[in-house]
């Protein structure tokens, strides 16, 4: 059965159980959290107890189905609402797939990941890999994506000079003007952000409450984004220390990096290289020292064609110490970590590049067995000592190798290799599409949150697609598609991939948030630049930014948006941080929600439950046996009257909630406001776009 089919199956489920009189559907439960799920994270061989909720005296048998054993659970405990039914099982080596049949007089029901159903369905049970963790420091951890050129020019003596290297067709330049809009064709442009400009914002990043800094990637590379990788083994001078800094700029008339000697002497001279790789060592060190953490960016699906192993720009046919390239000999001693189609040496161009790229040569794996060494080497050294990265974040991950078996079977060496070397390391990869292949528990621990958050969430606040590709009034505000596509999408995780997931509003592939909340169509090719600041609406995405801190998973902050940046799509999307004109409201916000973030264990461990779905309004609760959390949206553009049944939260019937944090048109507030229970509902009138947060402690 198809997800549309299958979904509407829970639909008219759902529907026909709640039409009788007696069997209360709302109050059935259960997850992978901690409080359903104890220990959460178990080893082979230890005892778990698993749980499931009922509505208090409203069944006769709750059973415990898996793939071999069907047994009745246990009345454990039971409270105001609900009855707890348990059942303890010793952990095998194999994963534990799940679910749980109700009976009720009559009425004869199941329930798995995606709620109640009238037939067991083994797409979606619950699942529990024994032995599979995901590193605590990562769950609910407040992430912050660093651009690393368009964050700050910490020490201007590194910067990129005019014409100092050609880089597909032209000669770089130097941007002297910090808030110069990108150019369409910018990839050549630089900045001057780098390390040391990021060590100068250290006490601004802790001070915004940042746990973890994701930086794209570091490493020796032509362009300003670095995704075309041209030394694995050392920090980007650039982005480093220049302590040799010698050799000659290009002419205006020169046309071959053969002659760009002040570019070969900057990335290839060992001094400059180590002086940047132990900058970036002190810098983990000092980030360690602050109580945050570092992921970098991984990119082994392809690298550049400037990359040593390549060379076709022969930056290094000529320097001491360095092997031939493939692209300048057959006999290179990397001639395995590509596919060449021709025999055409010396000089050879016919290699196959990721998508037809030349400038992005594919690599290579499954026909170079030194290849895969020295990849996994490369993982193990940046999360070892002395560099002590704490993960890595890998680009375009599904699309390593040839073939998709071929894939799974690198990502399960690549994370034994990661694990061994860094137990705590977390390895998260860019995804588009169901990763459940990849998060059983012996390849990724997680991904960046594209199809369970980033999607939905864009849609139902502003209809418009994460570029700004497209908009659909249909899917503004229609709590049905974004219930239902957030609940599929997150029954391909199991709880510790989830509470690790990256939840993105922007990132350096999508048009900012902001941006989107205009609902304009299109790119920079469509409109000026100020088009992407026009009309935008800081309401819309304070609620966003609200769902992002209140969710499961890791909110990721892509550096700028706290400050009001816009920006279309890549490049536009990664315009220079404001620095001294940042919008001093939205930063505010910011470091209030991320407190309340803080604040909360239940917003890291915590369950999830909808509450309600209605036309541009959405409430849902987090919970646990300590603390409930209703979070209540109003994204009409009118004043809403507002009640949200909070007794499947566990919140008592004539209980007092407090209102800690709100945001509307006007601003927000962290003054607390009491909000009664009546009959275990709350009632609240919102004001157009707002949100408000609500607790409860037990």
């Amino acid at each position: 059965m198809n997800k549309k089919n299958y979904m509407q199956s829970l639909k008219t489920a759902r529907y026909i159980f709640q039409m009788h009189p007696v069997f209360n559907v709302d109050a059935l439960f259960t997850d992978e959290t901690e409080n359903y799920v104890c220990p959460m994270e178990p080893k082979v061989g230890e005892k778990v107890v698993i749980r499931f909720r009922t509505a208090k005296d409203n069944v006769d048998m709750v059973y415990f189905v898996s793939d071999t054993i069907k047994e009745p659970m246990q009345m454990e405990k039971t409270d105001e609402y609900f009855d707890y039914y348990s059942i303890e099982l010793v952990m095998g080596a194999e994963a534990l797939h799940y679910s749980f049949e109700i009976e009720s007089g009559r009425i004869h029901c199941f329930y798995n990941k995606l709620g109640m159903a009238r037939e067991r369905n083994e797409n979606y049970t619950f699942c529990i890999q024994p032995g599979f963790a995901t590193p605590d420091w990562a769950k609910g951890a407040v992430m912050y994506q660093i651009f690393t050129d368009r964050f700050f020019n910490g020490d201007p003596d590194n910067d990129i000079l005019d014409r100092e290297y050609i880089y597909i067709g032209e000669g770089t330049s130097q941007v002297t003007d910090w808030g110069k809009r990108p150019s369409a064709m910018g990839v050549r442009e630089f900045y001057g952000g780098d390390l040391e400009g990021v060590r100068q914002k250290l006490d601004y990043l802790q001070e915004l409450g940042v746990d973890v800094i994701y930086f794209n990637p570091l490493f020796v590379s032509p362009s300003n984004h670095k995704y075309d990788i041209q030394d694995y083994d050392y920090i980007d001078p650039h982005f480093g220390k220049l302590v040799q800094d010698e050799g000659e700029l290009l002419a205006g008339w020169m046309t071959e990096n053969t002659q760009a000697t002040r570019y070969m002497e900057r990335v290839t001279r060992k001094e400059n290289l180590e002086a940047s790789n132990e900058l970036f060592a002190r810098l983990v060190e000092e980030i360690h020292g602050r109580g945050m953490k570092v992921i970098l960016d991984g990119v082994f699906n392809h690298c550049g064609s400037f990359n040593k192993w390549m060379d076709r720009e022969r930056i290094y046919e000529q320097q001491a110490g360095y092997e031939k390239g493939a692209y300048i000999s057959q006999d290179s001693p990397y001639r395995t970590f590509f596919h060449f189609t021709e025999e055409a040496w010396p000089y050879n161009p016919n290699y196959d590049g990721w998508w037809g790229h030349d400038t992005l040569p594919k690599l290579n794996y499954e026909n170079s067995p030194k290849l895969v060494k020295y990849i996994l080497d490369i993982a193990k050294k940046w999360v070892s000592p002395p560099y002590n990265a704490d993960g890595w974040r890998l680009d375009v991950a599904a699309d390593l190798g040839l073939n998709n078996e071929y894939n799974h079977q690198f990502w399960k060496l690549f994370r034994n290799a990661v694990k061994e070397a860094n137990p705590d390391a977390i390895i998260l990869a860019e995804h588009y599409g169901d990763p459940a292949t990849w998060l059983k528990g012996d390849e990724w621990d997680t991904v960046m949150n594209y199809d369970a958050f980033m999607e939905p969430l864009t849609w139902f606040f502003t209809g418009m697609e994460k570029h700004s590709d497209d908009y659909q009034a249909g899917l503004l505000g229609n709590s049905e598609s974004f219930i239902g596509a957030m609940s599929y999408h997150m029954a391909s995780f199991m709880a510790p991939s989830l509470q690790v997931s990256m939840n993105e509003l922007s990132n350096h592939d999508h048009s900012r948030f902001l941006t989107r909340t205009n609902h304009k169509v299109g790119r920079m090719d469509h409109f000026n630049y100020d088009a992407a600041c026009d009309n935008v609406n800081p309401a819309v995405m304070r609620e966003a930014v609200v769902m992002q801190m209140t969710w499961p998973g890791a909110p990721a902050i892509y550096y700028g948006d706290e400050a009001g940046v816009c920006g279309f799509t890549d490049p536009d999307n990664r315009r220079t941080y404001p620095w001294g004109n940042e919008d001093k409201m939205m930063l505010d916000f910011h470091k209030a929600i991320i407190r309340v973030h803080k604040e909360h264990a239940v917003l890291t461990g915590g369950s999830l439950k909808f509450l309600l779905g209605d036309y541009n309004c959405l409430a849902y609760g987090r919970f646990d046996d300590s603390e409930q959390i209703a979070v209540i949206f109003n994204n009409n553009d009118i004043e809403r009257e507002v009640k949200v049944r909070v007794w499947p939260l566990g919140v008592a019937r004539s209980a007092v909630m407090k209102r800690v944090f709100y945001t509307d048109a006007e601003g927000f507030s962290t003054e607390e406001v009491e909000c009664p229970v009546s009959n275990g509902e709350v009632v609240l009138k919102m004001p157009m776009t707002s949100a408000a947060v609500l607790i409860c402690r037990k």
